[in-house]
């Protein structure tokens, strides 16, 4: 029987995961300046030429990667926006980051994603200057959130902006020690992570 243009879509949708998911493990595993597309296609398990019919080029792939973790750091910042309880909303934030860092790779992969643009080739350096706004936009957002849990007594007295950075920056190093120690790594706790924020017996 013929296939339906749903069953196409669902294949061509298939493809563009593998794809994905395989040019991600290689960009983190090499840099994006030591991955070809051949080397994409044979992680993929797919030609080189139904790649091409995806993407173009290995920046039009690294691209879209990028963009796909801009936007789940855009919805980040407006639930910061919108929290109406900042320990509550930090609570959860860390045990999601935690299970996604203790269950798979993609998280891990993602951030490490992210600062690769900056290492990168003239083509994935037209992301930079969005990448930079929106990682602003979360370092404020996370402060502000951080500050109103101050205000309300849940979290430490200190200077709010710092300890977003702080905060930050530890995950963006547990993400390089995922990707390095592989199956000796270890993640910390959420209680560990939450350590410097939240106020003892709280």
């Amino acid at each position: 029987m013929p296939r339906t243009k749903e069953q196409y879509e669902e294949m061509r949708n298939a493809t563009r995961q593998k794809i994905q998911s395989a040019g991600m493990r290689l960009f983190v595993q090499k840099g994006f300046g030591s991955t070809n597309v051949q080397d994409i296609a044979d992680a993929a398990g797919i030609s080189i030429g139904l790649l091409y019919r995806h993407y173009k080029t290995k920046d039009s792939l690294f691209n879209e990667l990028v963009e796909f973790a801009l936007n789940g750091l855009t919805q980040i910042i407006q639930t910061f926006e919108d929290a109406d309880s900042p320990k509550k909303l930090m609570t959860q934030f860390v045990d999601e980051i935690y299970h996604d860092m203790q269950e798979g790779e993609e998280l891990a992969n993602l951030l490490i994603l992210m600062n690769q643009l900056f290492f990168s080739g003239d083509g994935a350096n037209r992301k930079q200057a969005e990448v930079l706004e929106v990682n602003g936009r979360l370092l404020r957002s996370t402060a502000a959130l951080i500050k109103k849990g101050q205000e309300s007594g849940d979290f430490r007295s200190g200077d709010a902006h710092e300890m977003a950075v702080l905060f930050y920056s530890a995950l963006q190093g547990l993400a390089d020690m995922k990707v390095i120690m592989k199956n000796n790594f270890v993640m910390p706790s959420p209680s560990v992570l939450t350590l410097f924020l939240f106020k003892e017996g709280e």
